[in-house]
C-alpha cells in the first residue's frame, strides 16, 4: 500500500454472502444498495468514509465470484510476479464475458487494495468456498476473513468456517452486519491493523479519526437534547376570545396547540439526532413495541417514562422546588398526570404539588371585552424527564441500528421499554439520587427561567448526559 494514499479495502467473496451489508455498515452509508438477489451487484463502487470533509477509508463493493474453479487454475499456472497477479488476469479476460465479475472485482486488488472476504457463517464450507479463498490468498495481499452471521449459526459451521480461513487469511472476524454496534465496528478495524504492518499507521490515524468524530457525535446528540428539554421548559402559547363564553372552547384550542408545538419540538430534536449518526435515506423504524411510539402526553407514557411520584417530589425538593420541609409527601400519592387538570394556578412551589397540574394555564382581561388566554410554561419537571427518557431511547434505538438494515426490515435492535404494572422502566427513573438531583436542579431552573443557575449548571448537566449517552453507545441493545 502507497503510504501516501488512503486504505482501501476490497469487500469480497460469493454471491449474496452479504458483502453489501458488510459495506454498508462499515461505511456507515444507507446508499449501498442491498438486494437479496444473488449476483445484483455488477460493478464495484467505493463507499469512502468521511470525517470533517476527509476521506479517511474507503469499503470497495464488488461482485461475487462466479468461475472460481478456472480463475483459481489460471493463478495456479502464473508464471508472472506475484504482486502483478491481478493486474495480469484482467488483462489476460477482460474481453471474456464469462470473467466479467472476475475482471471487476480483481480491478481493486490490482490497485493495491487490502481484502476482506465475507462468509455466510450459517451454512458449511463448500468446495467452491476454498477455491475462492485459495485465490485470494495466492493474491498476496493484506487480507481478513468476516464470517457474517446473518442467521443464527450452529456451532459447527463456525468452528469449520474458522479452521477453514485460518489457512488463508491473516486474521478473522465474527461480525453480524445487521447488528453490529460501533464498538464492534471499531474492533474490526482495529483487527485490520494487524493484516499488514505498513498499513498499521494510517490505519491506526483512522482510527483515532473515528472515536474522536463519533464523540462529537454524543457532544452534539447531548446538546440537541439540553436544546429540547430548555425549549419546551418555557414555552407557551397565546390567544384571545370575545366573552367568557367562549374561553373553554378557546381552551381546547389553545391546548392542543401547546401540545402541538412541543411535539414538533421533539420530532425536529431526533430528526437531527438520526442525522448525526448517517441515517439519511431510508426512513428508520422503531420498534413496534417501543415506548417512543407511544403519544408523548399519554398516560402510559408518563407511567413508563420520568420519574416516580416520589422520586420526582424528593428531586424536585433536593432541587429547591418545595415550598417547605413541612409539606406531607404523602400529596405525592396525587395524580403526576400530564395535561389531566387545567385550570388556574395552585400556589407554591412543591414538587409534589406542582405535579397536580402539568403547566401554567392563566385568563386575563383585556379592553374591548377580550380575554386573553396563556397556557405555559411548564409547572413541574416531569415532562422534561418523560422527554429527556424518550430522547435516551430514541439514541439507543438509532445507534443500534445498522446503515445496512433497508427496505423496511424490521429493527431487532434498542429499546423495547415494555410496561410493567407499577414501575417505571425508562432511563431516568434508575439513576441514583444525586444524578435526578441534578437534573431536577438544572430542570427546575430552566422553567422559572433563573438563568443564574442555568448558567452554572448547564455544562455539568452536559457532562452528565454526555457520560449517559456514551454508557449507552458501549452496550449492545442497551435499554432492552
Amino acid at each position: 500500500m502507497n503510504n501516501d494514499r488512503m486504505p482501501v479495502f476490497a469487500i469480497l467473496g460469493h454471491p449474496n454472502e452479504g458483502k453489501s451489508s458488510v459495506v454498508a455498515t462499515l461505511a456507515e452509508d444507507d446508499s449501498v444498495r442491498i438486494s437479496p438477489v444473488p449476483g445484483e451487484t455488477k460493478k464495484c463502487r467505493t463507499y469512502p468514509v468521511t470525517v470533517d470533509g476527509t476521506a479517511l477509508i474507503g469499503f470497495v463493493d464488488t461482485p461475487g465470484f462466479q468461475q472460481p474453479r478456472q480463475t483459481l487454475a489460471w493463478m495456479n499456472a502464473y508464471t508472472g510476479p506475484d504482486h502483478q497477479m491481478p493486474a495480469d488476469f484482467i488483462a489476460a479476460h477482460h474481453h471474456d464475458p464469462d470473467f466479467a465479475d472476475e475482471c471487476e472485482l480483481f480491478s481493486p486488488l490490482a490497485d493495491g487494495a487490502g481484502i476482506i472476504f465475507v462468509v455466510d457463517g450459517s451454512r458449511p464450507v463448500r468446495r467452491i468456498d476454498r477455491m475462492e479463498m485459495e485465490i485470494l490468498r495466492l493474491t498476496g495481499l493484506p487480507r481478513m476473513a468476516v464470517i457474517n452471521t446473518k442467521e443464527k449459526n450452529r456451532p459447527e459451521f463456525l468452528e469449520e468456517w474458522k479452521s477453514e480461513a485460518r489457512k488463508h487469511f491473516n486474521t478473522i472476524r465474527i461480525f453480524d452486519a445487521h447488528r453490529a454496534t460501533y464498538a464492534e465496528r471499531i474492533d474490526l478495524l482495529e483487527s485490520l491493523k494487524n493484516i499488514d504492518p505498513d498499513w498499521q499507521p494510517q490505519l491506526e490515524t483512522v482510527i483515532s479519526a473515528f472515536k474522536q468524530d463519533w464523540q462529537h457525535r454524543i457532544s452534539e446528540t447531548a446538546a440537541v437534547i439540553l436544546d429540547l428539554v430548555s425549549n419546551t421548559a418555557r414555552h407557551t402559547v397565546h390567544t384571545t376570545c370575545a366573552g367568557e363564553s367562549r374561553v373553554a372552547a378557546a381552551r381546547t384550542t389553545l391546548r392542543q396547540k401547546y401540545k402541538n408545538d412541543i411535539l414538533k419540538l421533539e420530532t425536529t430534536a431526533l430528526q437531527t439526532i438520526r442525522k448525526q449518526f448517517k441515517h439519511n435515506i431510508f426512513n428508520y423504524e422503531l420498534p413496534p413495541q417501543s415506548i417512543v411510539h407511544e403519544d408523548l402526553f399519554s398516560k402510559k407514557s408518563r407511567r413508563v417514562l420520568g420519574l416516580t411520584e416520589w422520586q420526582l417530589a424528593a428531586a424536585g425538593a433536593a432541587g429547591g422546588g418545595a415550598v417547605g420541609a413541612h409539606i406531607d409527601l404523602a400529596a405525592a400519592g396525587l395524580s403526576f398526570g400530564i395535561f389531566t387538570a387545567i385550570g388556574g394556578l395552585v400556589g407554591g412551589g412543591s414538587a409534589a404539588l406542582g405535579a397536580r397540574k402539568a403547566f401554567h394555564f392563566n385568563v386575563k382581561g383585556l379592553p374591548l371585552g377580550q380575554i386573553k388566554l396563556t397556557i405555559g410554561p411548564l409547572r413541574t419537571d416531569q415532562m422534561l424527564f418523560v422527554l429527556l427518557d424518550r430522547s435516551l431511547i430514541y439514541f439507543s434505538h438509532i445507534i443500534n441500528w445498522a446503515h445496512s438494515r433497508q427496505n423496511g426490515e424490521k429493527n431487532i435492535a434498542g429499546a423495547s421499554l415494555p410496561s410493567r404494572a407499577g414501575s417505571k422502566t425508562g432511563v431516568s427513573a434508575g439513576w441514583e439520587y444525586s444524578r435526578k438531583k441534578q437534573f431536577a436542579r438544572f430542570f427546575t431552573a430552566l422553567r422559572k427561567g433563573d438563568m443564574a443557575i442555568v448558567a452554572a449548571e448547564k455544562s455539568k448537566i452536559s457532562q452528565e448526559l454526555e457520560e449517559i449517552l456514551h454508557t449507552i453507545s458501549t452496550l449492545k441493545n442497551p435499554l432492552e
